[in-house]
């Protein structure tokens, strides 16, 4: 029956729990990562340089390209003896280890094997690290946001002593705070609902260590065809999407400046 797929799920269900342990970890480290990246990138390209039109489509990029295809090539980013990324990481180990390590330690640094033997540790940051590959779309509508700041407001900041950090925090953060907020919440909708990569790099594995609660709720459908325990669980993905939605929303009350509503 209905009620007991919320029952088993919320008692008994082992993979289900962590399924939304590991999703909530990813949510955590991706969406402020996510944003302050995006967030940069567009300050970086508000700047009105030569060819800035080229870079900002550069940086959008990633964001349109196919999942699969994107997903293939991070397999091969991460690989733990040929990928590129150790491959920059292996020097850095080896700077460490001449530095603080003593010759004969067994404990030496090393760059980790990302989906093998390190994954209970290092699989989730990975990903989050491939997420920052998309930030494209985002930091588009920062740009935009922006755009859209009125010129005066700098120039009255001017006049007013100040400068950089201050001029920054005092009228590009206010300004920009709807356009925050909007991608935050963005944000935490599609960190949520991350399936693609792990069904492609890892396949929820090892162990479940990147089975993330979208990716379990696609093996109760359609590997144990379980469609009314996954049914319950997408209703549950539902809920939560709300109430975290309702809670940035509510939390952002103090720090969301809409120009338009003051008088």
């Amino acid at each position: 029956m209905g009620g007991d797929n919320y029952w088993n799920m919320l008692t008994a269900d082992e993979g289900f729990r962590n399924a939304l342990r590991v999703t909530l970890y990813f949510v955590v480290l991706a969406v402020p990562l996510g944003q302050l990246a995006a967030l940069g990138a567009a300050l970086l390209m508000h700047r009105n340089v030569r060819f800035s039109g080229f870079f900002r489509s550069a940086w959008y990029l990633p964001s349109v390209l196919a999942g699969v295809g994107m997903s293939v090539m991070w397999m091969w980013v991460f690989h733990h003896e040929h990928g590129l990324l150790n491959a920059l990481l292996q020097p850095v180990c080896d700077a460490l280890n001449w530095l603080f390590v003593h010759p004969f330690s067994r404990s030496r640094f090393r760059p980790p094997n990302w989906f093998t033997t390190d994954a209970a540790t290092w699989a989730i940051p990975a990903f989050v690290i491939m997420s920052l590959w998309s930030i494209g779309g985002t930091m588009m509508i920062y740009l935009a946001g922006l755009k859209g700041i009125p010129r005066d407001l700098y120039e009255a900041a001017e006049i007013d002593g100040a400068r950089g950090g201050r001029r920054f925090w005092n009228v590009t953060l206010p300004m920009l705070s709807p356009v925050i907020l909007f991608n935050v919440v963005i944000a935490v909708i599609a960190s949520l609902q991350v399936f693609m990569p792990a069904y492609i790099m890892t396949g929820g594995g090892p162990g479940d260590a990147t089975r993330f609660y979208v990716y379990y709720l696609f093996n109760q459908a359609f590997d144990y065809h379980e469609m009314g325990y996954a049914s319950a669980m997408a209703w549950l993905l539902l809920l939560l999407v709300l109430a975290l939605t309702t809670l940035v929303l509510r939390g952002s009350r103090r720090f969301v400046y809409y120009e338009a509503l003051k008088t």
